[in-house]
């Protein structure tokens, strides 16, 4: 498993051959403070990176989920259609939104590390 990347947009990548994980972090539900609903991505959808891809709604807020990459839908996280707190109890592991088929993997290579992504929390 490679380590994971982070987008300005406070999502999370992580690849694992040619499929990559996506969820929101740590921070990113914090800010958002309670999860009521995710409007899970369409299976099978292809995407190019920065594409609005879902909505996630909080009792304080609505925000957009962005393609972290470009590729195409090929799972998504069903537990969070019957509690979408998970997303708020472990966003970076049992919280992750969809999985994408990579089409390009030098994106991957282009995004955030940990210590990155930090530092952007800063500024």
């Amino acid at each position: 498993m490679a380590e994971k990347k982070y987008t300005k947009e406070h999502e999370w990548v992580e690849v694992d051959g040619d499929t990559a994980t996506v969820g929101i972090t740590n921070h990113a539900q914090e800010s958002l403070g309670d999860i009521v609903f995710i409007d899970l991505p369409t299976i099978g959808k292809e995407v190019k990176s920065n594409e609005e891809l879902c909505v996630i709604e909080s009792v304080k807020a609505a925000s957009d989920i962005y393609a972290p990459i470009d590729g195409e839908v090929i799972e998504i996280n069903n537990n969070l259609n019957d509690d979408a707190s998970i997303v708020n109890q472990d966003p970076e592991k049992k919280g992750w939104i969809f999985k994408m088929k990579i089409a390009d993997l030098n994106q991957y290579n282009n995004l955030m590390t940990l210590e990155e992504y930090l530092a952007s929390l800063e500024n």
